[in-house]
């Protein structure tokens, strides 16, 4: 036990190794590790006549109960646990528990010494309001999943449970696909001609301009047989400025890691917690950014005068922008939060870069970028417009020359130069060449992780705390997998979504799910008594269930697979006592299905004919994927059959990987087919020459 006189609580070790370091001597720093107590994992835990929960030690931290209580025994106790509703009630458990009472406890949003020490100084009492708002949520949750997921599991076997938010998640990925299943795409060309060095766009016909998806290929002919040459009617002149981005928040960080640095949403909050609570580097133990769950851009005076000093000192008092505080990018803001920016801007991308593993730096250089491009002045460009004339058609091109780089000294511009042009306003010039390309539109893309959090948080579903387990907790239940980073959903998915639309409409429609994400704020601002948002949502949906444990609910879908034994009928979608399967009424033949296959279910026909013949090419390797240790599945192309990681992107082409690894390097080694059609044996590794006729086998 520690003879220090005052300790401090926090929820993980490696904020407590943090903040004990700045803290010295005076202070002994423990970790909670997370939640201590929660409602009980083998029964429900609420009475639903007053909704009263129902508290138990979490098993398994028995052990850190009796440790905090040994440390904390005839001292001064601060509980420091995050600044969110779940560090809040993670604060007001451990309260209860020892009986902790007055102004105990502290937050911050960076873990600096300037930071901890006023933190330290000002105490405050638990935020009752906060604890009422994470405690109704989760009693919400506990209601949907143990009243839900029971009759899933009776109806469809495979299925795990049906979680509030992620039920929400789900239709919106399912009505997607829904979408590019029924789009019908349109032919349409784009149109450009050109004169001299100037490439220029179809604009107008006739003064009114077009749409690139509405040029038909009699448009097209019509320009490329008529339009010899054109006069360059106007040059039009302007300056533009650009606007630095807001510093980054919860999902805008998850969505620009998603597409910039291909990091699932997971792996994103991962990296970014250890960098917020504190990382051991050769300078010590650094804690590199502020807190990371956060849906405000508010910049802290003291963060934009240390922003200022840096930018004048490394690129001119010029640059200094950010004076105005930036709209708020969320609904339901506190504003007590912070933006996601790094705690001190002296330790550049570069500093950071010996101080940090690889996908580290490359979050921090993000989130070090993008504040400090929000903290300068906007850029600005002079644009130039060539707008050309013919007798119907318009055409236009337009370059933009940067005046001030702005912002954009540290984020680099992608603007189309312009380079010498020798062209006359008035004169007309013959056109050296007319470019016609046919396309088709596309149908609206599969969400990513990145651009479901995106719509996510636009409808207002979910909270920065949230969207990384909503998306882990669909692909760990199989409703969605993930192949080339679509967000793709499964006949499993579908099958759930339609019970769940069906049975519990409120449960899946993204409006009413945004609307208890409101009430839950209105719990934490004081607007609303918690057990006022319970009842009215219970008195709903009790209708609802009552409603679905009555009802008989079966599965029987029309399908889109014929038949392969009697090949008059297709096959039916049944389920039975094992899960989903085929079932033909005409010859009374049963086939199983993998319930993890892709699929669309459009009304009451499940779409799955091209799913299984794709599946039915592939197979699971018993090699481990040498990038990421996941599953390599065997699939068949267009070019013959290679080998793809479930996890990662590695692919490599072969009919068969060696039990045994490369003899020279202990690469993977494939059989491959020579043009002749004789098989051999080659090392992946293309610094590797190993080939061979015969199969590599272990030494013995």
């Amino acid at each position: 036990m520690s003879k220090k006189k005052k300790v401090i609580i926090v929820e993980s070790p490696a904020k407590a190794k943090t903040i004990e370091k700045i803290l010295g001597d005076e202070y002994k720093v423990i970790s909670s590790k997370g939640h201590v107590r929660d409602l009980p994992q083998k029964k429900f835990g609420v009475d639903l006549n007053n909704f009263e929960p129902e508290f138990e030690i979490i098993p398994g931290k028995e052990n850190v109960i009796e440790s905090i209580k040994k440390e904390i025994k005839g001292k001064e106790v601060l509980l420091a646990s995050d600044m969110d509703r779940e560090g809040e009630a993670i604060a007001w458990h451990l309260s209860q528990i020892f009986n902790l009472k007055g102004k105990n406890r502290i937050v911050f949003t960076e873990i600096t010494p300037n930071t901890i020490k006023k933190s330290v100084e000002t105490p405050r009492e638990i935020d009752i309001k906060k604890v009422n708002a994470q405690l109704a949520r989760r009693i919400l949750d506990r209601i949907v999943g143990y009243k839900i997921s029971p009759l899933l599991w009776k109806i469809i076997k495979g299925a795990m449970s049906a979680g509030r938010v992620q039920s929400a998640a789900l239709k919106i990925i399912c009505d997607r696909e829904r979408e590019r299943f029924l789009f019908k795409p349109k032919e349409f060309y784009k149109v450009s001609i050109n004169v001299k060095k100037v490439k220029a766009n179809l604009w107008s016909i006739k003064g009114k301009k077009i749409k690139q998806e509405n040029i038909t290929k009699e448009i097209a002919e019509d320009i490329k047989n008529n339009v010899k040459e054109v006069t360059l009617s106007d040059i039009v002149e302007k300056e533009r400025k650009k606007s630095p981005p807001n510093p980054y928040i919860t999902s805008t960080l998850q969505q620009d890691a998603a597409t910039k640095l291909g990091f699932p949403v997971s792996k994103t909050m991962k990296i970014a917690q250890a960098l917020y609570e504190g990382i051991d580097t050769k300078e010590g133990h650094l804690a590199f950014i502020t807190y990371m769950r956060t849906d405000s851009t508010r910049v802290s005076e003291e963060a934009k005068q240390m922003a200022q000093e840096f930018i004048e000192k490394n690129f001119g008092k010029e640059y200094i922008g950010g004076s105005k505080n930036k709209k708020k990018t969320s609904k339901n803001v506190q504003d007590a939060h912070e933006c996601i920016r790094p705690v001190n801007p002296e330790i550049t991308p570069d500093i950071a870069k010996s101080l940090l593993s690889s996908d580290y730096y490359k979050l921090y250089k993000l989130i070090w970028e993008r504040f400090m491009a929000s903290q300068m002045k906007e850029s600005k460009y002079k644009e130039r417009t060539y707008i050309f004339q013919s007798e119907k058609y318009e055409f236009r091109t337009t370059y933009s020359h940067l005046i001030f780089d702005g912002f954009e000294k540290i984020y680099n511009s992608s603007s189309k130069e312009e380079e010498k042009i020798d062209l006359e306003k008035g004169k007309t010039y013959k056109v050296s060449k007319i470019n016609i390309e046919k396309d088709t539109t596309k149908p609206p893309a599969r969400f990513t992780e990145a651009s479901l959090v995106k719509t996510l948080e636009a409808e207002g579903i979910g909270r920065p705390s949230t969207y990384a387990t909503i998306i882990s907790t669909l692909l760990a239940r199989k409703y969605v997998k993930k192949e080339n980073k679509e967000l793709i959903p499964t006949l499993l998915g579908f099958t759930v979504e339609d019970f769940l639309t069906k049975r519990f409409p409120e449960i899946v429609d993204k409006k009413f799910t945004a609307l208890m994400e409101e009430e839950l704020d209105k719990v934490e601002s004081g607007e609303k008594e918690w057990k006022e948002v319970l009842d009215n949502f219970y008195s709903e949906f009790s209708k609802y269930l009552s409603t679905a444990q009555k009802e008989f609910y079966t599965i029987d879908y029309e399908t889109d697979l014929p038949c392969k034994d009697c090949k008059e009928e297709n096959y039916k979608l049944k389920i039975g006592k094992y899960g989903l399967y085929l079932n033909c009424e005409k010859c009374k033949t049963n086939k199983s299905v993998d319930n993890t296959i892709n699929a669309v279910l459009i009304e009451n026909k499940m779409f799955i004919a091209q799913a299984l013949e794709n599946h039915e090419n592939e197979t699971v390797s018993e090699n481990s994927c040498p990038k990421c240790g996941g599953h390599l599945l065997r699939k068949k192309g267009r070019y013959g059959y290679y080998f793809k990681c479930d996890n990662c992107d590695f692919t490599v082409s072969g009919y068969k990987i060696a039990q045994a690894k490369c003899p020279k390097c202990g690469s993977l080694v494939v059989m491959r087919r020579s043009k002749n059609g004789k098989t051999y044996w080659t090392c992946t590794n293309s610094d590797c020459d190993f080939m061979s006729w015969t199969e590599p086998k272990n030494e013995e």
